[in-house]
């Protein structure tokens, strides 16, 4: 079965200079690979004709479908639907389905309609409509020699309705594609080249239709195994023996973020946290309540930055700070267990640590308390505040995890 490969083009100058980070590629690549349709290539282009029908030109050479992005609005730097017509010999006209839509769309939200959103129902006359409920700018689907060009709106879950609603369904109709499985194993506490290093002969015994992918992060590395053409119960298997080989440094065996793993932890073992944050600001709250339904288990936080803060809303002992340090075994421990009462939950975390390195070295402490028994842990980050706030994160995280597992 012949593999079908997929080229995404987004357009526009705000993503060259770096003004806009191009999520859409990403979220495109994830819906895909499912369907089996494998991303082959991603090239970004700015506002500007001739690079754009140079994309297009370059990436029919690689792929069966190429996504375009962005530049579908009605402002003068919108230019996909000009040259896209010009493209395929096309002449724009008024689609009245559409114009309806635009119409109410604005109506709905008592906004006044231009004159120029009128623009958003001009579309070329031989392409295929695909129609927008969520917003005005509407898919366009062309066919050149067995190749889907598709043209969606830039902004993100405009783009995510097309292709959830029309794109996939437009896409498993014409191509015969294959199927891919992949299973994912997510680790902390060993770096990629140590964990590689103990998989040689595992990787030397995967048969060719099964790969194995590093996917490192700060404190965390994902291993996802890829079958094609191949049975679950084969890669299993193979998945299985992956799992015993690094059964010590096992967080998960699906892909799901620390965050979400607590969060069903904490609700199958009905559960509560709360957390006080020193150096980190405020930013394992942040993970914590971007799961959905956290409300369940999460019942605040709190960011003591300051010296004082931490005397005054946490109660830290004036005497710990000043003979152990604000950076301290003794500061965090009491941090934890004072988060504890304060908030009546049944597990705390607390952070307090140098993020960067001044007269003091990178260290971080995390502490941890339910309400028998608090522990704490010293690491030692090593890069510049942004990475050590996400390296710290993550440690912390799976130390919440492991606290909760060990000590139920």
């Amino acid at each position: 079965m012949e593999n079908i490969f997929c080229s995404i083009i987004t357009i526009g100058d705000e993503l060259l200079i770096g003004q806009t980070i191009d999520t859409n590629s990403a979220w495109i690549a994830q819906q895909l690979n499912p369907i089996g349709v494998q991303v082959k290539r991603r090239v970004a282009v700015g506002d500007n004709k001739e690079d754009i029908i140079n994309a297009l030109n370059e990436e029919q050479n690689h792929a069966k479908i190429i996504l375009l992005t962005g530049g579908l609005g009605t402002t003068n730097d919108d230019l996909t639907k000009p040259i896209l017509c010009d493209y395929f010999g096309s002449t724009l006209v008024m689609n009245e389905a559409v114009l309806q839509h635009v119409t109410s769309f604005f109506k709905r939200r008592k906004r006044p309609m231009l004159a120029i959103n009128n623009n958003q129902a001009l579309v070329p006359n031989n392409c295929e409509v695909l129609f927008n409920e969520v917003g005005t700018a509407p898919g366009l689907l062309f066919e050149k020699d067995d190749t889907l060009i598709i043209a969606l709106p830039g902004v993100p879950f405009e783009m995510q309705y097309l292709v959830s609603t029309h794109v996939l369904s437009k896409i498993s109709k014409k191509y015969r594609r294959p199927t891919f499985i992949h299973r994912t194993l997510i680790t902390a506490g060993e770096g990629e080249s140590f964990v590689a290093n103990r998989l040689i002969d595992f990787e030397r015994t995967l048969p060719e239709n099964i790969k194995l992918a590093y996917l490192p992060k700060l404190g965390m590395l994902k291993l996802r195994l890829t079958g094609t053409e191949i049975s679950e119960t084969d890669i299993e298997q193979h998945f299985s023996e992956l799992k015993n080989i690094l059964a010590n440094i096992f967080v998960a065996d699906q892909d799901i973020e620390l965050e979400e793993q607590i969060g069903i932890l904490l609700k199958e073992k009905n559960k509560t946290l709360s957390v006080a944050e020193s150096c980190t600001g405020g930013n394992i709250a942040a993970k914590i309540t971007s799961i959905k339904g956290s409300s369940l288990y999460f019942k605040g936080g709190i960011v003591p930055y300051s010296i004082e803060s931490k005397q005054n809303l946490l109660n830290v002992n004036e005497h710990t700070i000043e003979s152990t340090s604000v950076v301290s075994e003794a500061t965090a421990l009491e941090m934890a267990q004072n988060c504890l009462q304060k908030f009546n939950t049944d597990y705390a975390i607390a952070i307090t640590g140098y993020l960067e390195k001044n007269d003091h070295d990178n260290q971080i402490w995390i502490a941890l308390a339910n309400k028998n028994f608090c522990t704490a842990k010293m690491i030692t980050v090593p890069y510049d505040r942004e990475k050590n706030t996400v390296l710290t994160v993550n440690s912390a995280l799976n130390l919440l995890r492991l606290f909760i597992l060990e000590n139920p």
